[in-house]
């Protein structure tokens, strides 16, 4: 899942986004905080795909966990 989850310094400050594009992790993880569905996100951006929001949940997951999630990120 962390595949689709990348870094680019130029974007974001380098804050993790999904699949390469504009849109961070962090964005929609503050939806699902909010009370947005998964449904309802990927009705709004349609370019995103349901694996998007799982690997965002993956991501958070893993490194409250404690994981060096980072370092599995893919740097462009």
């Amino acid at each position: 899942m962390l595949d689709r989850i990348t870094v680019r310094p130029e974007v974001f400050g380098g804050k993790p986004i999904i699949r390469d594009m504009r849109i961070a992790v962090e964005h929609v993880l503050a939806m699902l905080a909010a009370g947005e569905t998964a449904a309802t996100i990927l009705e709004e951006y349609t370019f995103l795909e349901e694996e998007d929001v799982q690997a965002c949940l993956v991501f958070a997951h893993r490194s409250l966990a404690g994981e060096q999630v980072h370092e599995h990120l893919a740097v462009w």
